[in-house]
Parts: C-alpha cells; structure tokens; sequence
C-alpha cells in the first residue's frame, strides 16, 4: 500500500522531459510502513477542470511523466476542492519542478476528480491521488527523486513514494509538523495557505488496518491558476 509511514507510496524513475525512456508499472503496490503512533514516519496559464468530464472519461494511465511545462519564474496555485470545502495549496515550481509539473498536469486533465482521500491519519497526513482508493494505484509510472530544503512543516503537499520509486500521482498533506521525513527523502513541493480548517477536518482513515471503512472525502476538482 503506499503510504506514508513506513510508508511512502509509489511509483517510477524517469527523466520528465523523456516518456520514451519511462518505466510503466503495472502493479504499483506501495511500501506501507508502520503508522506514525508505532513508527512516527509515513509510508503561463490558469485551468480547471473540464466541467464535462466524469470519472468514466477522465484518462487515469500514461505512458509516462509528462514534459516540462510550468515556468519556475511564475506562481503557481493549485485549489483542491473537496466535499469538505476548498484547500488552496501554493506551489513550489523553483524548488521542485518535477513535482510540480507533474502535479499541475495531472490537476490540469482531471486525473484527480472523483479521487479520495484514502488515507488521513489523526496528527500525521492526509494522502489522496490513487484511482484505487486502497493506497496501491498510480497514473501508469514513477517519477524521479529531487531534493530541496524545505522542512515538513503542518501543511505541506509532497508526493508519496514506496521501494519503487516516488509516486506518479498520490499525494499527501501534513496534519502536523513531521520533522521525521526530512531526513527520509520526501520531497516538499507546496503549501497549504488557505483552507486549513478544511485539512483538519477530513475523514480520519486507514485502508490498511480497515479495508471496509466508508470512502475517504472525495476530490471533486483541483484547480490551478498561473501567476
């Protein structure tokens, strides 16, 4: 399962501007490490989303990450909405652009409408972004690691990862500071700067420990705007 914990959810090594060279992966099972209370680790343009599209349309596996698109001179916001509220995320494209522009591109093409969050565990994360709502999906690749020095701070936006590589597509927010994954490799890309009220109050969940529980709250729209 990916998750954050022992956790680190997923997916595939590849250069962004490269898909020929991209490794798909079929079966993106994530490394789930232990839950923080044993471990303390877990596992030039604005768009939004086609108001036409539905899951049943929405394209959710490619061949590998997209190129880069976002300009590190710009800003960038992404605004998820949930049936919760909306949390707005500021991005971080000069400090990881990978991660971003994967991020904004997925946003841009709906890949995350639908989607849950799967996995929001009390004081520690909340993660969404896999199309199977059990912390084991992914858009079809990995992507490569980058480093920045950005601290886990309550709020952040980073990408879940597993013994596989970083994910493709899941995701996870901090519900507290979590100095524990700066020395892990979990690469910091955003920060929530509005909406925080909203991230405290998702469905506290583990797909992990209960397989039956009711879905987590549901993404209905990331919307990102270009400053």
């Amino acid at each position: 399962m990916i998750a954050l914990g022992t956790i680190f959810a997923t997916l595939c090594s590849a250069n962004l501007g490269n898909t020929s060279g991209a490794r798909t992966v079929r079966n993106e099972r994530v490394l789930e490490t232990a839950t923080p209370e044993t471990s303390g680790t877990p596992g030039t343009q604005s768009a939004s989303a086609t108001p036409t599209a539905t899951p049943s349309t929405i394209q959710r596996r490619y061949p590998g990450p997209p190129e880069m698109q976002v300009d590190q001179s710009k800003q960038y916001f992404a605004t998820i909405k949930t049936d919760k509220g909306d949390i707005r995320v500021e991005l971080f494209p000069k400090e990881a652009p990978i991660d971003v522009n994967n991020f904004v591109f997925l946003a841009k093409n709906d890949f995350y409408d639908g989607l849950t969050f799967h996995r929001v565990l009390e004081g520690f994360v909340a993660q969404g972004g896999d199309p199977t709502g059990d912390g084991t999906g992914g858009p079809g690749y990995f992507l490569p690691p980058e480093k920045n020095d950005l601290k886990h701070d309550t709020g952040v936006i980073a990408m879940a990862r597993s013994s596989a590589g970083v994910s493709g597509s899941q995701f996870y927010i901090t519900l507290a500071p979590q100095p524990s994954l700066d020395a892990q490799g979990f690469t910091v890309f955003g920060k929530v700067v509005g909406g925080q009220d909203v991230l405290q109050n998702l469905t506290r969940r583990d797909p992990q420990r209960n397989p039956r529980a009711a879905p987590g709250d549901k993404i209905l729209d990331i919307q990102v705007e270009e400053k």
